[in-house]
């Protein structure tokens, strides 16, 4: 089996090398690694850094740089190169637990062969070793039932089957850099499901500076992006999504229509009773998210 991680990284030099030394840990016979870096631009010593490990000679390593685009365009760019069997997506903030590919490697055993699966989808973890949002309650679903029907909110850790993670790219809307990573998984939900596992494989510490962090940046920076994924949502079936992610749904398709400039069309919306909702939270909602504008922009975090 050969694992390909994925990593996009801009000035995070120091940050690299908890990351490399986790690889290093998961080393076992058998079983092959590639780390394949884009580094989107950094000012810092990160290539001389990734000079330092590919050195060592002890995995795979392939570096690449790119004008500073973002993590999507990096990410974009490495999906086809990856050769392994799976692939990983691991933010140079986040590492592997020590035992993470020996249960990447069961679990993919269990079900490589299986034609309807996109991924297996594991706990991550944070700090203080305590799992980021809650275990599943369902061996097999889609990312979209995952966080709209069976109520999950916290992160989760994808090990994709390389064959299928290679038919998709992120998408962008009109040169933007970003967008949720969500958006990918739901077109993809549309053909294949994810296997779950209640166990971790990735611990996941957050940077003052990452996207997290500084979430009102992201949105009023990438406002298109976010307003076609909502978008997306509420033109499929909703039939079983919790009220609250109704709600949530049609909260941010308002927001982002607002950041976007963009106006609503209600025959866009597939079900009545969004269109309901749409209706009943449209004045109050675009009021609201004016003031998040104003805000936002007043904040010393936008630009």
């Amino acid at each position: 089996m050969k694992i390909s991680i994925l990593t996009a990284t801009y000035d995070r030099a120091k940050m690299l090398k908890k990351l490399y030394e986790s690889l290093i840990k998961n080393i076992k016979e058998k079983l092959e690694i590639e780390w394949l870096i884009m580094d989107d631009g950094s000012t810092d010593n990160t290539k001389q850094i990734v000079e330092q490990f590919i050195e060592q000679n002890k995995i795979q390593i392939k570096y690449k740089k790119q004008e500073n685009q973002g993590k999507m365009v990096a990410i974009n760019n490495l999906v086809m190169d990856a050769t392994g069997d799976v692939i990983i997506e691991c933010d140079s903030d986040d590492y592997f637990i020590e035992n993470a590919f020996s249960i990447i490697e069961e679990e993919f055993n269990k079900n490589k062969y299986r034609k309807d699966i996109y991924a297996i989808c594991f706990l991550k973890y944070n700090l203080q070793n305590k799992n980021i949002g809650k275990e599943f309650k369902n061996k097999e679903t889609t990312m979209f039932d995952l966080y709209f029907k069976e109520g999950e909110d916290g992160e989760k850790s994808l090990v994709y089957f390389s064959n299928i993670r290679k038919k998709y790219r992120y998408k962008l809307e009109n040169n933007e850099r970003f967008g949720t990573e969500a958006r990918l998984h739901h077109e993809m939900d549309l053909k294949y499901k994810i296997i779950c596992c209640n166990k971790p494989i990735m611990v996941c510490e957050y940077q003052k500076d990452g996207y997290t962090k500084n979430i009102q940046k992201v949105f009023i920076e990438n406002p298109q992006g976010y307003f076609a994924y909502f978008k997306e949502i509420l033109q499929r079936d909703m039939k079983g999504v919790l009220f609250e992610k109704r709600l949530y749904t049609i909260k941010h398709y308002i927001l982002f229509s607002v950041l976007s400039n963009t106006n609503i069309q209600i025959n866009e919306i597939k079900n009545i009773y969004n269109k309901i909702l749409l209706i009943c939270l449209y004045i109050p909602g675009k009021i609201k998210s004016k003031r998040f504008l104003i805000s936002a922009k007043s904040s010393k975090n936008i630009l």
